[in-house]
């Protein structure tokens, strides 16, 4: 089957490079806005994931519930109403989204931006529709109305398209849990691993980071940041912390947390041991998964016999 046409246009608005000036500087920009600890709040991290899929629902739904009133005579006073509770709140949604766009790849950021200039049109549409409204032009704040929705509508699909085709916003570590298997994994001596520097390895073809302390405890986390996937174990390691070296997320050694944004979501952690001179590893559960993973392991136990030493 051949390619659609609507997704070839949309493959090769990723890979058009004209507009990279632009989105440099106001990358910029953004990243220059003094938000503090309001970033992270802009970024989702309190929610687990991104805020700015959330409250877009407000300006979508007050607009479109508008386009509904409008297809019936007499309800443009209350259609109206719905135009100007869109506007303010599409204010706070904007800017949650140019936080996360500054964050991205660079073909994400490519989509991305066609997506605001999408969406800042609805904007300037509505805000003329409600002009309109105000001044009496009904029939004309209407047309502008719908031309907006069609504006709206532009903008959600290059959303979807960033969200589901290119996974901007989604947890790149989520499939860790799915894919080690139950058990302890060797992964090499603890001579292999020098105390404070990050090393990586792999098990089950999924790479680790492994952290061993000046103290001895040894750290190991999944290696691929939840944000973007970038090489954690070629970040920087302090105060019991990694970060990335790709958008500057930042990780808790001992669990995973995400201490610091843009991720969302924090790592899989692994359990750690040393046995035979050697470090063992074993995917943390969480306290809900826990009795099932014991519980596996003692049956297995009962079933099979004991012959691996690191086990003992």
């Amino acid at each position: 089957m051949r390619q659609s046409r609507l997704l070839w246009l949309l493959d090769r608005l990723e890979r058009e490079p004209r507009a990279d000036a632009v989105i440099d500087a106001v990358r910029k920009g953004v990243r220059a806005l003094p938000l503090g600890d309001r970033r992270d709040l802009l970024h989702g991290r309190w929610l687990g994931h991104p805020v700015h899929p959330l409250m877009v629902q407000v300006p979508i739904g007050s607009w479109l519930s508008a386009a509904v009133l409008d297809l019936y005579p007499g309800r443009s006073r209350e259609a109206g109403l719905l135009v100007g509770v869109g506007l303010p709140s599409a204010g706070p949604a904007a800017l949650a989204g140019w936080v996360d766009w500054a964050e991205l790849h660079r073909r994400q950021q490519r989509v991305g931006l066609v997506h605001a200039l999408a969406n800042s049109a609805a904007v300037g549409l509505y805000a003329a529709s409600l002009t309109c409204r105000v001044r009496g032009r009904h029939a004309t704040g209407r047309a502008y109305g719908f031309l907006g929705l069609t504006a709206v509508a532009l903008g959600g699909m290059l959303g979807g398209h960033l969200a589901y085709r290119q996974a901007s916003g989604a947890n790149h570590a989520e499939e860790v849990p799915h894919v080690v298997t139950q058990g302890w994994h060797r992964i090499g001596p603890v001579a292999d691993f020098p105390a404070g520097r990050p090393v990586r390895r792999s098990v089950d073809d999924v790479p680790v980071l492994v952290v061993r302390e000046a103290g001895g405890a040894i750290h190991a986390l999944a290696e691929r940041c939840s944000h973007l996937a970038g090489p954690l174990s070629e970040g920087a390691v302090s105060d019991g912390c990694v970060q990335c070296p790709w958008h500057g997320s930042v990780f808790r050694l001992s669990d995973g947390w995400n201490v610091r944004g843009p991720a969302t979501a924090p790592q899989p952690s692994f359990e750690t041991r040393i046995a035979d001179g050697h470090v063992e590893i074993r995917l943390r559960q969480r306290d809900g998964d826990r009795q099932t993973h014991d519980g596996v392991e003692a049956r297995q136990r009962r079933r099979e016999p004991e012959v691996h030493g690191r086990d003992s």
